[in-house]
């Protein structure tokens, strides 16, 4: 019997696309125009791929929502895999230049612990615009942007707690506090619930250092 996998991994990068489809796209004239402005590396427009510019905008909502960090490679602490070395030099030579202020993103643990999981390696093109050089390693957990929607935002947070709070009540028997349940003493049961979810959530928070997603994004800290 083939085995199936229920839910498919995450490919960051297809998310990056799907991101620029529906929220902000550019033509190459647009592209060549905005770049007389601003430019970094020295790379020739005309000689990239399209399909692999992202403007910062893009990079920062798909790491606010996978919880990912966007930061300049000295701070990654895994090994840069041949592949990527290769890109690099192949983009330096077709540009007939020497490429700096490499970008990485990736999940927080990878700017610590040696792990693979889905870095994505960029340079700088100016303007808020990045190029994708090289994607290594594996996709991401399928249920990662669920997992790390309630880290988004102080409202995501409240939104979880309360709904956390109301499953709970909801599956707890109330006759093992009174022998007359009523709506009065399921919002009493409620608020009880309430105290002790919003207890763990914030004592996890703090000991662990939890910062929002949208507040670490590009943040060189040592916050989770």
């Amino acid at each position: 019997m083939k085995n199936y996998n229920i839910l498919k991994k995450t490919n960051i990068q297809k998310v990056l696309e799907k991101e620029k489809k529906s929220n902000f796209d550019f033509t190459l004239k647009e592209l060549l125009k905005e770049f007389k402005i601003k430019r970094k590396n020295n790379f020739n427009i005309k000689l990239l791929d399209r399909n692999r510019i992202y403007h910062i905008n893009q990079i920062k909502k798909v790491c606010i929502d996978y919880r990912l960090r966007f930061l300049d490679i000295k701070y990654f602490k895994n090994k840069i895999p041949i592949e990527a070395s290769s890109q690099i030099k192949l983009l330096e030579e077709v540009h007939n230049n020497s490429i700096s202020d490499y970008k990485i993103m990736a999940p927080s643990k990878l700017f610590r612990l040696i792990r693979k999981d889905d870095p994505l390696l960029f340079a700088p093109l100016g303007n808020g615009y990045f190029y994708l050089i090289h994607k290594w390693g594996n996709d991401l957990n399928p249920i990662r942007k669920i997992l790390m929607w309630p880290l988004k935002n102080i409202k995501n947070l409240f939104i979880t707690i309360f709904s956390l709070t109301l499953i709970l009540t909801l599956i707890t028997p109330q006759n093992l506090f009174t022998k007359n349940p009523s709506l009065s003493s399921f919002w009493l049961l409620y608020f009880f619930n309430l105290k002790a979810v919003m207890f763990v959530f914030f004592f996890y928070g703090i000991s662990m250092g939890k910062n929002f997603s949208k507040f670490i994004w590009n943040s060189k800290y040592n916050k989770s």
